[in-house]
């Protein structure tokens, strides 16, 4: 029985589609997310398992690190599982509370994000321009209090998206065509004008992720700005590569999150399938790389490791 039958034996469950056009490839489109998905988990376990136990790394970088691991860990997990169990085992049903849910974690945590990275930006601003001031300005009271302010943005402002759905009717289809129940994709279900918690919510995306993408740009070309007046070139080629690859990340991160955004303003005529791909990429290929440009790029981190698996395997 296909998705479209059953939407109207459940009302208290949506039906997710997968990507419209694909449901033939959807079993192959699992094994590169899985995959994507278990390098996300053990790269970001890997790092909060090391922070902890090397007292040594107890530093505001991989503080901010381990906020970021956490981040990814819960962004990944709110989608991939349930994205896999859509692909190979066509169980297409979610729970509406489910689905509001999902939509909340993923969200919230996307702010997150954007708002760890602000704060990994800047403690790298403080540790290149004002390398004496560092330990002093970044205290670890200091870090907490910036850890809470980006958790609390997440929370406040994504929490209405939930409250403001539940309340409205769904009298048409409750067919979600997307891998996972994004805000946009529910509320065009609803059977009233939505445009009201529409703008809300493009407008608190729009708000939160430009701001903290310019003082993102503005940290880093102070910290280009710094580099280049190094004495040492090996010194300005060592912070430059540093820079360049946590700006990578960043780019990728944005770059998906701009499109997404773009897509729902303007981008009608956009085939769905690359729409739908986009906004998966833009869940899963943040928290896989990260792990790899701020963990395995990290010397103390890579150095901890490898001697943990010397002394496993001696």
């Amino acid at each position: 029985m296909g998705p479209a039958n059953k939407s109207q034996t459940s009302p208290n469950t949506f039906l997710l589609l997968g990507i419209p056009g694909l449901e033939h490839l959807h079993v192959w489109i699992g094994i590169p997310f899985c995959s994507l998905y278990i390098v996300a988990v053990v790269g970001n376990v890997t790092i909060l398992a090391v922070v902890r136990a090397e007292r040594s790394l107890h530093e505001p970088m991989f503080l901010f690190l381990c906020m970021l691991s956490v981040t990814d860990l819960v962004l990944s997990t709110s989608t991939l599982p349930r994205m896999l169990c859509l692909f190979w085992l066509e169980t297409h049903d979610i729970a509406f509370d489910a689905c509001l849910a999902q939509m909340f974690f993923i969200h919230s945590f996307t702010a997150m994000e954007s708002g760890f990275f602000l704060a990994m930006a800047i403690d790298r601003y403080v540790a290149i321009c004002h390398p004496l001031h560092h330990t002093t300005i970044l205290t670890h009271a200091h870090i907490a209090k910036m850890g809470a302010s980006v958790v609390l943005r997440g929370v406040v402002f994504f929490s209405p998206h939930p409250i403001l759905l539940k309340q409205l009717p769904y009298c048409r289809t409750r067919i979600i065509a997307h891998t996972y129940c994004e805000f946009m994709a529910v509320v065009k279900l609803a059977c009233v004008d939505t445009g009201a918690t529409k703008r809300y919510s493009l407008s608190v995306a729009s708000v939160i992720g430009s701001c903290d993408g310019f003082f993102i740009a503005v940290s880093y070309v102070l910290i280009l700005h710094a580099v280049f007046r190094l004495p040492s070139r090996e010194a300005s080629l060592k912070a430059l590569g540093t820079c360049g690859s946590h700006v990578c990340v960043i780019l990728v991160f944005y770059s998906t999150a701009v499109f997404t955004f773009l897509t729902h303003r303007f981008g009608h005529n956009v085939a769905p399938q690359i729409h739908i791909f986009i906004a998966n990429m833009y869940l899963l290929i943040p928290p896989f790389l990260n792990p790899i440009v701020y963990g395995v790029r990290t010397k103390k981190i890579r150095d901890y490791v490898l001697s943990c698996l010397k002394v496993k395997f001696s």
